[in-house]
């Protein structure tokens, strides 16, 4: 086994840990098996080349943990897209549930605190990639264990990073593990992200992908909670996330599950908003990632945007970088809305959290509703002393000036 570590850069946050199962000789031997077996794919059967699947709690577990069978029918799934000539990156969840199985203990039986989990965590991470690995080598593909941090993706440097060692493993043949890092991340832990949702939002948005697929124990979004409303109904295809979309968000139906609808429907916004698309199916659905590859009806689909946005903007989208707010006048609000325009010092009304100039804030309006995202051109402390006033009279007041804007069109990404 061979081990790519890094460090995220600045700070003191923990290193990122990359590990990739097997010896080069096995390596290249696969990638020559796949070679071969790509060019006896069927052309052209994929619709959508590059896929990140993600795999909840839910869809892989049973009553006493880790479901063998779930499992490896989804590395078969995962392995024919690879042989239609298809890239697949995993994120997964499970490594809780596979701790706490190995321990003998069940969810009531050890206090659902942070710590308890990252013991868990700890236990059952080796154990759920060992899983993996055994499967994948069936279909004679490696794969590479990716342990991640939301801090590792919200620093950029880091975030590019990642981004480029995810990209190349693709290029290699590799099947990238993705997971959040348990043991040190008390924020996806302590249940702010939920169960990896976001986690795959973030790397689907990273590597561009063609497509999320987002596999839980529901069949999709449906239109009423199915366990109390008979008459609710599944919904096929979603136009845009919107209010009304997320008021169908319900309570968690799994009992080891982290996340829900909420934090599903949250990735699904955040993705279709950079432009890629997302599938929300069950897990055990016959071939539902191929199906999903296909291009072919299963579960919920969520139309992404008319085109893809840039790199830089997805990150900035995301959410994970934000170190303040701007608060916003309605006239400033419309102009950012409607005409595009940049944000300009006049239209200011209160400045929130010190960062820096360069660091991403988000612009909100008087009621605290987020109107955009974007680069501020002045620190917290600048915009404090300039805010109301004219653009002609920054220099004057801080004795120097980075531009008129204080958030360019450019640098700005409309919510």
């Amino acid at each position: 086994m061979r081990a790519i570590i890094f460090s995220a850069s600045g700070g003191h946050r923990p290193p990122i840990f990359i590990m990739i199962s097997g010896t080069p000789e096995t390596h290249i031997m696969a990638r020559a098996s796949q070679n071969n077996e790509s060019e006896n794919a069927v052309s052209g059967a994929l619709r959508h080349r590059r896929i990140v699947v993600k795999a909840g709690t839910g869809a892989l577990t049973g009553s006493s943990g880790l479901d063998a069978e779930v499992m490896a029918d989804l590395v078969r799934q995962i392995c024919q897209v690879r042989d239609e000539s298809g890239e697949v990156v995993l994120v997964t969840s499970g490594a809780i549930a596979a701790g706490r199985s190995a321990l003998g203990q069940t969810r009531g039986e050890m206090e659902q605190d942070i710590s308890s989990r990252q013991v868990f965590a700890a236990v059952g991470q080796s154990r759920l990639m060992h899983t993996y690995q055994e499967m994948f080598a069936t279909h004679k593909t490696q794969i590479a264990q990716t342990l991640l941090t939301i801090a590792d993706l919200s620093n950029r440097q880091s975030y590019l990073n990642v981004g480029n060692t995810l990209q190349r493993l693709l290029e290699l043949g590799v099947v990238p593990v993705v997971n959040e890092n348990d043991v040190v991340a008390v924020d996806e832990i302590g249940e702010v992200f939920g169960d990896n949702d976001r986690l795959s939002a973030l790397v689907a948005n990273l590597v561009d992908a063609d497509l999320l697929v987002v596999l839980t124990d529901t069949e999709g979004l449906y239109s009423a909670d199915p366990r109390t409303d008979p008459a609710a109904t599944l919904i096929a295809e979603v136009d845009r996330v919107d209010a009304r979309i997320e008021a169908l968000a319900g309570e968690v139906l799994h009992p080891w599950s982290r996340g829900g609808m909420a934090t599903k429907l949250e990735a699904a916004k955040l993705v279709t908003a950079s432009g890629i698309p997302m599938v929300m199916c069950h897990g055990r659905a016959e071939d539902a990632v191929l199906r999903a590859a296909w291009g072919e009806s299963v579960g919920t689909f969520f139309k992404p945007a008319d085109s893809k946005m840039e790199a830089r903007k997805r990150w900035m989208l995301s959410g994970i970088s934000q170190r303040g707010k701007i608060v916003v006048d309605s006239g400033a609000a419309g102009a950012l809305v409607k005409d595009h325009r940049s944000l300009l010092p006049a239209g200011i009304k209160s400045v929130e959290g010190d960062f820096s100039r360069g660091e991403s804030v988000y612009v909100v309006d008087t009621k605290g509703l987020k109107i955009a995202c974007g680069i501020a051109n002045y620190a917290a402390r600048d915009i404090g002393k300039i805010q109301g006033l004219r653009s002609d009279r920054i220099e004057e007041t801080l004795g120097y000036h980075y531009g008129q804007e204080v958030v360019h069109r450019n640098n700005l990404v409309l919510l």
